[in-house]
C-alpha cells in the first residue's frame, strides 16, 4: 500500500510538471513524452534498488549515468534540460523513499514549484538571446556592439563573436539583450537608427 501511494504521488507530480507546467509553455510533444517516460522508468528502477542494502548508492549511480544521456535527434534548450533533471529527481525521490513522508512530498512539491516559478513567462520576459549573421565583417568590438544595437533597437548586454569571415564579409555573433521599453533604449540608439534610415 505504501508503494502504491508513492507511485500515485510521483504520477501526480510528474503529471503536473509535464502537462500543466512544461507543455503549455514549450509545446514540445517529444520532450513531454521523454520527461514522463524517464520519470516512470527511474521510479521503477529506483524502487527495486531501494529494496536492497546498496540501493541508495546505486540510485545515485543511476542518476549520474542518466545525466549524461543526450537526445541527439533534436537540440534541447537549457531550460528544457532543467525539466529533464527534475523528472529524474522526482523519480529518485519517490523510488528511494519507499513510502510517502512529509519530507519526500515536500521535496517533490519544491521541485515542481521551482520549475513552475522560474520558467514563468513573466519572469525575465524582456531578456533574450539570439544568434545573428551580420552582412559585414566588423573587427572593432565597440563598433560591432553599436551596430547590433542599431539592428535590434535595444540595449545589448553582451556580444559574443563566433566567427568573422573576411572573404564573404560576414560576422557571426551570439547576442544577449533586453527587449527595450521607451525608457530603456540607450541614449543615441534611436538617433543612430534615424540616421541610418535617412541614409537609406
Amino acid at each position: 500500500m505504501d508503494q502504491l501511494a508513492v507511485v500515485a504521488l510521483d504520477i501526480v507530480a510528474i503529471g503536473i510538471l509535464a502537462f500543466a507546467v512544461y507543455f503549455p509553455r514549450h509545446r514540445r510533444r517529444d520532450l513531454t513524452i521523454a520527461i514522463v517516460g524517464i520519470n516512470v522508468g527511474v521510479l521503477a528502477v529506483s524502487m527495486v534498488l531501494g529494496s536492497t542494502t546498496v540501493g541508495a548508492g546505486l540510485g545515485l549511480g543511476l542518476f549520474g549515468v542518466l545525466s549524461i544521456i543526450r537526445l541527439r535527434s533534436r537540440e534541447i534548450d537549457q531550460s528544457e534540460i532543467a525539466y529533464y533533471f527534475a523528472a529524474l529527481a522526482l523519480g529518485l525521490i519517490s523510488g528511494l523513499s519507499g513510502t510517502v513522508t512529509v519530507l519526500s512530498a515536500a521535496l517533490m512539491a519544491l521541485v515542481v514549484a521551482t520549475l513552475a516559478i522560474i520558467d514563468a513567462p513573466a519572469l525575465l520576459r524582456r531578456h533574450r538571446e539570439q544568434s545573428l549573421v551580420l552582412d559585414r565583417a566588423i573587427l572593432d568590438e565597440e563598433q560591432l556592439r553599436l551596430h547590433v544595437e542599431d539592428l535590434l533597437g535595444c540595449r545589448v548586454h553582451t556580444v559574443d563573436v563566433k566567427a568573422i569571415d573576411l572573404v564573404s564579409d560576414t560576422t557571426t555573433v551570439d547576442v544577449r539583450f533586453a527587449v527595450a521599453r521607451d525608457r530603456d533604449v540607450r541614449p543615441g540608439v534611436e538617433a543612430r537608427r534615424e540616421m541610418t534610415a535617412g541614409a537609406r
